[in-house]
């Protein structure tokens, strides 16, 4: 059974008592089965996959790899305006504040892309950049950034080498004081090499490590792509959410969010193949966690489509994983 309830009215209805519920007892908001609730809200924008969710001087943003342009921008979510963009003919970007300056990493298209660069900024118009990783042999794609204490964690993505990679995709980490100079930890700090396990988002708490990545199940065309949740103290040892997943594909991700799609755009997204939710990311904004998530076929036809979780990333987290 759907984890999400029905779409339309009813469907609203229900995740709206729920959620009332919940704020009315003062607890985190959770689904009828004990799940962290997320409230699909719907697709913003088409084509477009790899993102984050930043609040940047008071503004919220969503940080975007604009494929079709092959570069790098940020939308002002409030008004919809972009910064002016940057970082051409590289991809797969995650954004990261850390005080008064922006933080972006990203890799290259084709062949064995071996580099983690890195840029920095405190307009979003005038950026330095500087190399975090070069590692021969290495064929890397998203990454994600996280504070955990006094040091900064980077979760990358590799399919290759393929000793150290096992099944593609796998998350491997390096560590850094400045997010400058950067390390990478020991092949054993990885997950996961037995299986597809596209890693996306990191996050820390409570001397935890949050993975946020994509499960991949069934042959064929009965295959299906959903967000799961796994966390460790030590980079190596991980322990899956009893919850999972958090997030697959329902007929909620076709709901319109973006008022300024056009009616090519609508139709497309009320057709088009849905077996996949992937590449999460979010952050607090005005007590809440907004959400942003793909959707589509997993192999091109995309969407970008929105989420809200009516609570603070602290209980967002500690949600996945209940007391026993």
């Amino acid at each position: 059974m759907s984890r999400f309830p029905a779409r339309g009215f009813l469907g609203l209805w229900v995740t709206a008592v729920f959620a009332a519920v919940c704020i009315a007892s003062g607890a985190p908001p959770v689904d009828a089965e004990g799940r962290p609730l997320i409230q699909k809200l719907g697709t913003v924008d088409v084509d477009k996959v790899e993102n984050s969710a930043v609040v940047f001087r008071g503004k919220f943003y969503r940080f975007e790899w604009f494929r079709n342009a092959g570069c790098f921008h940020f939308v002002d979510c409030r008004t919809g305006l972009a910064t002016p963009q940057f970082a051409k003919g590289w991809c797969f970007g995650n954004a990261f504040v850390e005080g008064d300056t922006m933080y972006v990493t990203g890799t290259r298209h084709g062949g064995q892309v071996q580099k983690v660069q890195m840029w920095s900024s405190r307009d979003l118009e005038h950026w330095d950049t500087w190399t975090a990783l070069d590692l021969p042999g290495f064929s890397i794609f998203n990454t994600s950034i996280c504070k955990a204490g006094n040091r900064f964690v980077m979760m990358f993505e590799i399919d290759k080498p393929r000793k150290q990679a096992g099944v593609a995709f796998t998350a491997r980490f390096a560590t850094s004081k400045d997010l400058k100079q950067w390390t990478v930890t020991p092949p054993e700090c990885a997950y996961a090499k037995d299986r597809f396990t596209a890693p996306h988002c990191l996050r820390y708490l409570d001397g935890y490590y949050y993975d946020f990545y994509v499960e991949q199940f069934g042959p064929g065309s009965a295959r299906r792509y959903e967000q799961y949740v796994v966390r460790s103290k030590d980079l190596i040892h991980w322990e899956p959410s009893p919850l999972n997943p958090v997030l697959c594909a329902s007929d909620d991700d076709r709901l319109i969010r973006n008022p300024n799609l056009t009616p090519q755009q609508r139709e497309r997204i009320a057709t088009a193949k849905n077996i996949n939710n992937s590449d999460i990311d979010f952050c607090e904004h005005q007590g809440r966690l907004v959400i942003f998530y793909s959707w589509g076929n997993q192999t091109g036809v995309e969407h970008l489509a929105e989420a809200v979780y009516e609570g603070t990333q602290a209980d967002f987290l500690r949600g996945w994983f209940p007391r026993k």
